[in-house]
């Protein structure tokens, strides 16, 4: 094939690409390839979906308060040790964080925060601010989205365990850096601008018998609030 048969040949090919339908197009996915309506997985999908051979090295980030009232909604009590199991599934385990408003005078809750530094996360925590209608509030998007994207050159796979939409730019941003990114919520609870940019999307309810408490005591969490714990 000559020079410019060549070059007529890339310009068919660009031309085509514009062309081309966004919701057609393939996405990169570190080393294969993945249709946009894949995104969101179906429940079968869902519960294999971290058998992936190619996750490499693997972060994750918990919002804690989100994944309480998602786990309320699906009525189960999370089990921290099989969910940090189960997320890490076919990866190598660099960072799981998880992000909490904290009461310093709560000796339950610091009894939890403790079980969870001894058992494989970085708490990351954060003092309730009292809100005008008597609630307390720690938002920790910035804390999140700033780890998101300083650890990004250390790892390959980000799993983002929550649903808000607030933090869809930072996703976005490690993406480019060539990111897998993987969001696990329920879906109700999750904004649509999240799932957009992410990789994968993973229901909770999909996999909620993998990552639930048994029935024998021990350490719960809650968000804080304005009730005990």
């Amino acid at each position: 094939m000559t020079f410019f048969n060549q070059q007529n040949q890339q310009t068919d090919n660009y031309k085509l690409l514009k062309e081309q339908p966004h919701w057609q197009k393939e996405r990169r996915v570190n080393s294969g390839f993945e249709d946009e309506e894949t995104k969101i997985q179906d429940p079968a999908v869902s519960k294999c979906m971290f058998n992936s051979s190619n996750r490499g090295r693997v972060a994750i980030f918990i919002d804690g308060a989100n994944l309480f009232y998602a786990a309320l909604q699906l009525n189960i009590e999370i089990d921290y040790a099989k969910l940090l199991c189960y997320l890490t599934n076919s990866g190598r385990l660099l960072r799981a964080f998880f992000y909490t408003g904290v009461d310093r005078m709560n000796e339950k809750q610091q009894g939890f925060l403790l079980w969870m530094r001894r058992n494989g996360y970085r708490v990351v925590t954060k003092d309730l601010v009292q809100l005008p209608d008597g609630s307390k509030k720690a938002n920790l998007d910035v804390e999140i989205a700033v780890d998101l994207m300083n650890l990004a050159p250390y790892y390959d796979t980000a799993v983002l365990v929550s649903g808000d939409g607030d933090l869809a730019y930072a996703v976005n941003a490690v993406a480019y850096k060539g990111v897998r990114v993987e969001v696990v919520s329920v879906r109700s609870m999750t904004s649509d601008s999240l799932i957009d940019v992410a990789d994968y999307f993973i229901d909770l309810d999909s996999i909620k018998e993998h990552i639930q408490k048994d029935s024998h005591p021990g350490y719960s969490y809650r968000p804080l609030s304005n009730t005990n714990l």
